[in-house]
């Protein structure tokens, strides 16, 4: 039987999809469709032509151009017009990112006057304004995942603002907590996201249009109001001078997805590890056809919260990376840029898949109230240590309850006995609690504290956040 080797079979394949993002498996775990969509490498070009017509409008409406220049340049810049795909030997042969775009908008226009695209600006004034849009396609994307993320985890933590759980520190019992508290601790720090992604749109998204070094020299005396028409067609900031080495915005852009990556990598953590079958208080929805292992057919593993936490991991790398890119020389600098382009596009394909991803987990989430309050008795003693101690306090003093409760708790342990037969044997307690106030405050669910009321609080902060967001619909 003759069996291809690998180059044999690499020669009958077309070598289409060589980042993980594109890959036929791994793609959706680690991009989605609209992030694709946002980075396709075409879609890039063609937005690059989209900035140059709306530079030509610009410059038209500004009286630098004739407005027959500016329409022409306008159609030839269209979707179409220019044969991306045939440039690429010219990409390879110019080693220039943009040149060859520019001479396919030159061959598009007629009547010459194709020689007033790109008057002026510089390669990067292009791909920065355009980068710029593409960072608010990103957070458009984000808006559109939060609000629906934001809305789950409200409904989770209002119906389970009562369900009783153990409360955990060191991965150790605690004290007793609400399944909701948990819920709307995540929601508390989603909310929080929120609000740096909206401060990202003010700071980050500008436009980029300086000419070479900054000064506007190639726009003659009207740069300044170019720059206005320019950014007020695009819908984009408008910054006091050039920032070409200045890579600051972009580098906070991938900062704040990496820290919205790594809250939601906290909360499929938590799902990840209640889901432990010791635990079971949580657990990913199932459907079956699911695969777990290839040698253990009984596998139901929580996949979907473990690739949000890879995804985290990526989206932190690559934010680092794009700080990286903020050490630059003079006023253009290509070393910095270069990494930037590769760290922007990875931290939003990661953060936006774990958007998706961690949705997926809370619509189809698995949450077992009784086997929480199980766990939650069945450790009682130890979750209400605290409201022991806080109660023999009020009569013998904080630190002597303490020092009484601690001794009963560790030789309990060690014995591997009960807390009640400990403190029984001393006799100290029932001096001043009898036995039914005994059990009274070693029940976890009358140790609750603020639990409920912080739940509902956080809640309608929530429901206030998501009548006041707006994002914007999605892309037909």
């Amino acid at each position: 039987m003759d069996i291809p080797s690998a180059p044999l079979a690499a020669a009958h394949c077309a070598h289409a999809r060589g980042h993980v993002v594109d890959s036929l498996f791994h793609g959706n775990a680690y991009g989605t469709p609209a992030s694709r969509r946002i980075f396709c490498d075409r879609c890039r070009l063609q937005r690059w032509l989209y900035v140059e017509a709306v530079l030509a409008a610009s410059q038209a409406e500004t009286g630098m151009l004739p407005a027959a220049a500016a329409e022409e340049i306008a159609r030839a810049c269209a979707p179409g017009r220019v044969d991306l795909d045939a440039l690429a030997p010219e990409f390879r042969r110019t080693g220039h990112s943009l040149v060859p775009l520019l001479r396919g908008v030159e061959a598009a226009c007629t009547g010459g006057l194709g020689e007033m695209v790109h008057l002026g600006a510089t390669t990067q004034d292009i791909q920065d304004t355009a980068q710029a849009l593409e960072m608010r396609d990103v957070l458009d994307e984000a808006d559109r995942e939060l609000a629906v993320m934001v809305a789950r985890l409200a409904g989770l933590a209002e119906e389970h603002r009562d369900s009783l759980m153990t409360g955990r520190s060191y991965g150790q019992p605690a004290v007793p907590i609400t399944f909701g508290l948990k819920a709307a601790g995540w929601l508390d720090e989603l909310l929080r996201h929120a609000r740096r992604l909206a401060r990202l749109r003010e700071e980050a998204l500008v436009a980029q249009l300086f000419g070479g070094a900054g000064t506007m020299a190639g726009f003659g005396p009207g740069g300044v109001a170019l720059l206005e028409v320019f950014a007020r067609r695009l819908g984009l900031g408008v910054p006091a001078v050039g920032w070409h080495t200045a890579r600051d915005r972009p580098a906070e852009f991938g900062a704040v997805l990496a820290l919205l990556a790594a809250g939601l990598a906290r909360v499929a953590n938590e799902v990840h590890e209640l889901s432990r079958p010791e635990i079971g208080e949580l657990a990913e929805g199932w459907e079956h056809g699911r695969v777990g292992s290839s040698t253990m057919p009984h596998k139901r593993n929580p996949e979907r919260s473990a690739q949000v936490v890879v995804l985290a991991r990526l989206a932190r790398a690559n934010a680092a990376l794009g700080i990286e890119g903020m050490v630059q020389e003079h006023e253009r600098d290509a070393r910095g840029l270069r990494v930037e382009w590769v760290a922007l596009a990875d931290v939003s394909h990661h953060t936006l898949a774990a958007l998706a991803t961690l949705n997926a987990v809370l619509a189809g989430l698995r949450v077992d109230r009784e086997r929480m309050a199980e766990n939650a008795r069945r450790m009682a003693e130890q979750l209400c240590s605290e409201a022991l101690m806080l109660t023999l306090g009020r009569a013998i003093g904080k630190q002597s309850a303490h020092t009484l409760v601690y001794e009963a708790s560790q030789r309990a342990q060690e014995d591997g006995g009960s807390l009640r037969a400990a403190l029984a044997k001393d006799g100290v307690v029932g001096r001043y609690l009898d036995a039914a106030a005994l059990e009274e405050r070693l029940d976890p669910a009358r140790y609750l504290g603020a639990s409920a009321e912080l739940t509902d609080r956080t809640v309608e902060r929530a429901r206030r956040w998501l009548a006041a967001a707006a994002p914007a619909p999605a892309p037909s």
